[in-house]
Formats: structure tokens, sequence, C-alpha cells
């Protein structure tokens, strides 16, 4: 089948580049692009006139939440509040337990990946917090959200997550990792056994990865058998790391070593590691403030910095900074690692920290951003056929309407969109040659009734922190309220 979609913009590949083409299109035969450029006449099986739009390749989010919104609760609260959100060390040592069922959790899932396609992500590698199960992702879990995301149509980096160890609260108040290096060691078994999985499955919309954790929850052997396991079976590794002043302090604590310089020891440190944030090294002023080598050891290396601007923003961070890592060499990619799923406004934030940052307003232009959402994940992924529309890629590609009277005036329409828009304003997405979203639906979908489980199994997530909390103290005084709540409480939406 034959497919034309024609728009008043559409963001092409020419050399090696973006490029804009005002009154273009985009033609795709089964799962590949055959041409995008200027209009053609031709003959189309469908054609779809979006008029006022933007059409671009596909975003690629690569820390992607695939999970109940968490920040919504925990980006507030001040220092004595914020210790309730770990578990507590009695917790672990003797009522660790799973907040969902198997079949909860995949509902989870599900509201997760129509969130991603619609906020126009059409190739995503998930991250869900751990806080919620008694240890890790496990193998079935891992399945069935592959079976999922292959029904909605998403292109998905899939691995259960696992660790040798958890963020603990002791009595004391004190930050640590409590370890349990056997769940540690059969986590990495079911990561490679979903490896064997997704060969045997074969479908080009599912990939095996590995995806451990965060590196303080990491022992240093299980750090080094899944850079062993990487090599051998030749996938890619995501592993968030260089995160932040705790990771920094009980790395050094336990093995000598920086973050870094523990990657490096244990082999990680390639061109197939992609680590979120990457912000704690030695340029960071919380750090050193200066460079002492640690963006070339990075660039040499070839790792992927998965930069997620809209979570640093909203739990006070920033990247020092986004032009200085591109400037050293460093590929980077994006991800949105909260709710909403949606790298419009995230690559909008990064735009204006690093203004403030680098103290100029060119410091990280938009096209930088975009380009790092969709040639940059590619890069990561070592997908070339990836985040570009020209002859041969993948007919990955989502349609922005830039109609809405609220947008405002038109200038750039890709400046356009991240300054007066959002990912909210996708009305289509094209997965592989398969329309994910039209009309800004998901086919097959009932957002209403999804979106009430979903607020549903968020009451019980929530309710949950008070069994880890040290404290114990109840989820009304863990999250209070921006102002005191009078009458009845409303959690239901309408139809």
């Amino acid at each position: 089948m034959r497919t034309c979609i024609r728009a008043d913009h559409v963001l092409v590949h020419e050399s090696g580049r973006h490029v804009l083409v005002s009154g273009g299109q985009v033609v795709y035969e089964d799962d590949s692009i055959v041409y995008a450029g200027p209009l053609r006449d031709g003959s189309f099986d469908e054609t779809l006139e979006l008029g006022a739009s933007l059409v671009t390749p596909g975003l690629i989010d690569l820390d992607a939440l695939t999970d109940i919104d968490h920040l919504i609760l925990d980006s507030w609260s001040p220092v004595d509040r914020s210790e309730g959100f770990q578990w507590s060390q009695n917790y672990f040592d003797h009522r660790r337990q799973d907040v969902f069922t198997p079949e909860e959790r995949q509902v989870v899932r599900e509201f997760a990946l129509v969130q991603l396609a619609l906020h126009g992500i059409t190739t995503y590698m998930p991250i869900a917090s751990e806080v919620h199960s008694a240890w890790a992702e496990s193998y079935e879990e891992l399945v069935g959200m592959a079976a999922t995301s292959r029904r909605i149509g998403l292109r998905g980096f899939l691995g259960p997550a696992y660790r040798s160890g958890v963020n603990v609260v002791g009595p004391d108040g004190e930050r640590a990792v409590a370890f349990d290096e056997e769940l540690g060691n059969a986590g990495l078994a079911e990561a490679k056994r979903f490896l064997d999985y997704t060969q045997e499955l074969d479908d080009p919309l599912v990939t095996g990865v590995l995806l451990p954790c965060r590196i303080e929850t990491l022992t240093e052997e299980l750090m080094a058998a899944t850079a062993a396991a990487a090599g051998s079976r030749q996938v890619l590794v995501r592993l968030h790391a260089l995160q932040g002043l705790l990771e920094r302090r009980l790395i050094q604590e336990r093995y000598g070593v920086t973050p870094l310089e523990l990657l490096e020891r244990t082999g990680l440190l390639s061109a197939n590691l992609l680590i979120p944030h990457g912000m704690m090294i030695d340029r960071n002023p919380l750090v050193a403030g200066e460079d002492h080598g640690d963006l070339a050891v990075l660039a040499d290396a070839g790792a992927s910095i998965i930069h997620c601007p809209q979570t640093s923003f909203r739990y006070g961070s920033a990247l020092h900074s986004f032009g200085t890592y591109l400037a050293a060499g460093i590929n980077m990619c994006l991800g949105t690692d909260s709710f909403p799923p949606d790298l419009v406004r995230g690559m909008d934030t990064g735009v204006h920290l690093a203004k403030i940052v680098d103290g100029a307003a060119d410091a990280a232009p938009v096209e930088r951003y975009f380009d790092a959402a969709t040639l940059g994940g590619a890069r990561a992924l070592h997908r070339p056929d990836l985040g570009r529309l020209e002859a041969g890629a993948q007919a990955d590609l989502v349609a922005f309407s830039l109609a809405d009277f609220r947008d405002g005036v038109l200038d750039d329409p890709v400046r356009t969109l991240l300054l007066n828009g959002s990912a909210r304003s996708v009305t289509h997405s094209v997965v592989a040659g398969r329309m994910v979203v039209r009309d800004g639906a998901v086919p097959g979908i009932d957002l209403p009734a999804l979106r009430a489980r979903a607020q549903t199994l968020f009451g019980r997530m929530r309710n949950a922190y008070s069994e880890r909390d040290m404290l114990r103290r109840s989820a009304d005084e863990l999250f209070p309220p921006a102002f005191p709540r009078s009458g009845p409480q409303v959690t239901h939406f309408p139809a």
C-alpha cells in the first residue's frame, strides 16, 4: 500500500541534515519511505492532506516513562518528607512486596505506551520506577509489555530492568544502598532470557537491550557481567549514571573511584552505552566546576548521553551544558523520564535552561535539540534508518497541527512549535508504515476507560508509600495538597 502525506511544512533529510520544505509530502510504501520532498503528482492508495501542519521524523525517547507518573508526587517536597519516598531499611528487611498484580502492571504499561504514542514518540526505550515492585522487573512482565507495544504499533528497545541493590533510608535518616546480590544475578539471567525471546520473536518493532537500573544499585561484578553479555551478544546497554551527588558519594565510598571511572573499569563505557542524565562530571559546578577530562573520556568512548531537560528542571538541576557536550563530540539524544512524555516541552525547556547555564541566547539552538530528538537518538541506537525523512528510511513520522488559534502567529514552524505549542498537537503518527495515531486518537483504544483504570491504580501507588516510609506517615502527610481541601474528593473523570 502506497500512502502520501502532504502538509504545509515537512522536515526532510538532505545531504546529512534536516531541511524544511514548504508545501511538501512524504510517500511511503509498506514500512519504508520512497519519497520525501516538494509536492509531486503520483498514484497513491491513500492521500492525507494535513494543511497547516508540520510533518517531522518520529520522535525518539530513550528514557521513556512506562509507568504511572510519580513526579507529580515527589518533585515538590522538603527534605523531611522526601526521605519517605525511598524504601526504609525495615521495609527492605521485612516487608518488600509488589504494589500491583501482574495484570494491573500491564494496564499501567498500556496507559504509558498510549501516552507515548499520543505525544509523537515513535521509538522508545522504557524506564519504570522500581520503588513499587518487590524488587525489579521480570521476564514475564516485559514479554507482556512487548505484546502491548506491538499491538499499539510502537518501536521499542526493551528489556527487564535489574539491580543488585536498592536505595534505602536507615533509622538515622542516612541514605545508603541495601544489597541482595543473588537477585541481581537472577535479574541479569532474566534479561538474557528476554534477549533470546526477542531474537526468536524476530519482530523489527521489538529489539532486546540490557537495562540495568542505577549505577549505585549494581555491584561491580554485575556491571562487568553486563558488559560481557553486551559484548558477546552485540546489544545496547542503558545505565542511569552521572546523575547526582548522592550517587557519586556512594560510588566513591564503596569503590574508591568516580562513577565515570567505574564505568571504564567494568568495561561498560563504549559506543554501545547510553547514559541517562550524565550531568555529574568534573565540569559541573557541584563537582569541580571545570573540565579535567571527563568530556573527552565520554567522547572518545563513543557513549551517548540521554539528556532529560524537563525532568532535570523539575528536580532543580541542569546540564552544564548541552552546547559544551556537543562541542566535545558527545552524541546527545533525548528522554522524557517523566509525565507528560512531551519531548516538545522538553526541548523547549532545554533550550531555555541552556541560555541560563551558558549565559547566551543562542547557547543551544532549537535545531540542535530537534537533531537530538531524532538523529541523535538514531545514532545512539545505531539505526541510520531512523530519525529522518528520506527515501530508504523507515516510515516513522509525526504530524503536528499548527492550526490552533492558541499557538498564535507563525514564524519558523519548528521554533513556533517548540515555543508556543506542545506534543499535544500531534494529529497523526506513523511507525513502520502503520498509522498509530489518526486524527488525534489511537485506533482500538478506549481512552476514557483506560484513564479511569490508571487513576484507580495511581491511588493505590500513592497509598503504598506509607508502607515503605521509615516513619510510616500517611499518603496525605507525605503528599499534602497545594491548598487546604474542603468538601468531598473527586477522583473520577467525566466521560
